[in-house]
């Protein structure tokens, strides 16, 4: 007799009411639907797959026990999020994920009442969820809070600043510890599951009340060795003394893929009292795709891919990476000075530096999602004579701008700050936005700022960087592949604060700091097919600035330009202040900063991104047309073709 064919539940499940009306037996195949969903529809995108694969039973879970979107769920980092949104009315739009219109990477308040809040960088989801339980309280609103958070986010000073907030309060949190990497506890198991039953389940933590009842009737000097002896016996069969440190109520450890054990746990924790409660769930990154789970690092973030072989398609390219190139240029280094070390705040593959831990495994300190910890490192090994190079992306940094101003700048010490992702991100969006450092770091006395124009630029300034002493340092590259110009075989140390005359011409002076010379020089050739011969610079350095150089551009030329993948604030506005400061607008140089506008962009190509911006060849020439005295309709003349 044949077998019954399964009928698919996930096309019936539009909504989470829809799921928690479900047989929870049900639940079981619901997951499994869900899983092969999100991995054909990362398959067309690209974007995060592995930490999403991990959490589908979990999302399925907790969907199916609390109320939501009433009750609310906060994901922290938010790109392990794609399953909830699959099951919470976005499926049908999961295949425009990170793609220009579609949905964000991340979770965002403004796509789903589902999204209670935003985030694209970890460790925010317990501050967030304190406020909003905290809210719910004053404003008489009962709900259930649910922060999830992997171990990687919990190793971030944030969480446990908001733990220890949590633990001195009696608001209704719960904090789900979806523990993937850093195996805290030992493997989970039946024995395990049952503990986390029990010690959820309302007999015992009646049981437990009575016993502190009991207790407050013994001499008082008995009142703390009691309650060590019940939370040592606690902890001794179920782990979690540090968390009940902080004041949390601590269950688990708990197989997050094991829907039985995952359930009943929830309905006690949903059903518990005011006060905080930690969950702590194990779980498998990548969980039933194998070429995620045997390679997490490779499929934490994917282009498209193949999903019956898991190759990713990759763009070709003939240029290198801006990332490979700082790390070949970093070893070059290294081999040359053993006082050159490297510092990663949990990003060693991102910011290339895996492959100087490969031949420096000494000389590379991975600190964890610690920006603020990592810069204050830094500068200690700077205090001490070393040469650390502090490799950190752009916007991730600006989480330690303090540590930047206070224990580094202040104290005039040589820390290198290597800024990757500078500028326009395309598929992460604005949470990921590499556009402020020109301004926050440009603020800060003391501080060498400097922009690679190229490739060949970028080793320079490594080198440039690696022999300077005299304080802080930082140099700024992009997202994606170099111009494939010529490399040199080893970095140049260039003269502080001087920047470079490309080409030599009149009328209209372009002043170009970062990568976008490439679309400057081709600014450059259509302004020429039009009767201009303009002069080309590129200024390499914001701070010093090349006042020479910028006050005979100013002198020399009708208009002049600058162009910078940064916000207001950076290289334009330094450049103003300083002409302005000394007379040199008070002639007849028209200056005009092209700069990415003063507003949030939301997820693109960084091509579109920058075409918005007016920061790509044909915005150039419109500037400089512009400010020429062309008119819209001669100047959409002169670009066509542009």
């Amino acid at each position: 007799m044949a077998e019954k064919p399964i009928t698919p539940l996930l096309d019936t499940v539009t909504s989470p009411a829809q799921l928690r009306a479900l047989p929870r037996e049900q639940l079981r195949q619901l997951a499994d639907e869900v899983r092969l969903e999100m991995i054909d529809a990362v398959s067309v995108t690209g974007g995060h797959l592995g930490a999403g694969l991990g959490v589908v039973e979990l999302t399925v879970a907790l969907h199916a026990v609390f109320n939501t979107p009433h009750d609310r769920i906060i994901w922290d980092v938010g790109h392990q999020a794609y399953p909830h949104k699959i099951l919470t009315g976005r499926r049908d739009r999961m295949r425009t994920l990170r793609q220009k219109d579609g949905l964000s990477g991340f979770t965002r308040r403004a796509e789903s009442e589902y999204d209670p809040f935003g985030a694209g960088h970890s460790s925010t989801s317990i501050s967030a969820g304190l406020g909003m339980a905290v809210a719910s309280q004053q404003l008489n609103h009962p709900r259930n809070v649910v922060a999830v958070i992997g171990d990687g986010a919990m190793s971030a000073g944030m969480a446990y600043e908001a733990m220890n907030n949590a633990g001195a309060m009696d608001a209704r949190l719960v904090v789900v510890l979806n523990d993937n990497d850093m195996s805290i506890a030992p493997p989970t198991g039946a024995l395990r599951a049952y503990l986390a039953r029990l010690v959820s389940s309302p007999a015992y933590r009646g049981t437990r009340e009575a016993a502190k009842s009991m207790v407050h009737k013994l001499p008082q000097f008995l009142h703390e060795p009691a309650r060590k002896t019940e939370e040592f016996a606690r902890s001794f069969f179920t782990g979690g003394t540090l968390f009940e440190e902080l004041g949390f109520y601590y269950v688990g450890p708990i197989d997050g893929h094991n829907l039985d054990h995952l359930l009943p746990v929830l309905d006690n924790v949903r059903d518990m009292g005011n006060g905080p409660v930690l969950v702590h769930v194990v779980t498998k990154k990548g969980k039933g795709y194998e070429p995620a789970e045997s390679s997490a690092d490779k499929y934490h973030g994917v282009s498209k891919f193949n999903v019956i072989t898991g190759a990713q398609a990759k763009a070709p390219s003939n240029a290198p990476s801006y990332t490979s190139v700082f790390a070949q240029t970093l070893i070059q280094e290294a081999e040359a000075d053993p006082r050159v070390v490297a510092v990663t705040a949990a990003m060693p593959s991102g910011t290339g530096l895996d492959k100087f831990a490969e031949l420096f495994p000494d000389r590379i300190f991975d600190v964890g999602i610690a920006e603020q910890h990592a810069v204050t490192f830094a500068a200690g090994l700077a205090s001490e004579g070393m040469r650390p190079f502090c490799a950190i992306y752009s916007t991730f940094l600006q989480r330690a701008y303090d540590q930047v101003v206070h224990d580094v700048a202040i104290q005039g010490l040589p820390v290198r700050f290597a800024i990757d992702r500078a500028g326009f991100v395309g598929a992460d969006g604005p949470t990921h936005a590499g556009n402020y450092d020109n301004a926050y770091l440009g603020a800060v006395p003391g501080m060498v700022l400097m922009a690679a124009a190229d490739e060949a630029e970028l080793r320079h300034m490594v080198a440039t960087a690696a022999a300077y002493d005299s304080g802080p340092i930082a140099f700024r590259y992009p997202r994606g592949d170099g111009l494939g110009v010529d490399m040199p075989a080893r970095g140049e140390i260039l003269p502080i604060g001087k920047g470079r005359i490309l080409r030599q011409g009149s009328t209209v002076a372009l002043l170009s700091y970062g990568t976008r010379l490439g679309e400057v020089l081709a600014a450059a050739d259509k302004l020429a097919t039009l009767g201009f011969n303009p002069t080309i610079a590129d200024a390499r350095f914001m701070k010093p600035l090349d006042e020479e150089l910028i006050a005979g551009l100013a002198r020399n030329h009708d208009v002049l330009i600058t162009i910078e993948e940064s916000g207001i604030g950076g290289f334009g506005s330094h450049v103003a202040t300083f002409l302005a400061s000394n007379g040199l607008l008070d002639g007849k140089v028209r200056l005009r900063p092209l700069m990415i506008p003063d507003r949030f962009d939301e997820h693109s190509s960084q091509a579109d991104m920058y075409a918005a911006a007016g920061l790509d060849r044909a915005g150039i020439v419109s500037t400089a047309l512009t400010a020429l005295g062309y008119d819209e309709a001669a100047r959409r003349a002169a670009l066509a073709g542009a």
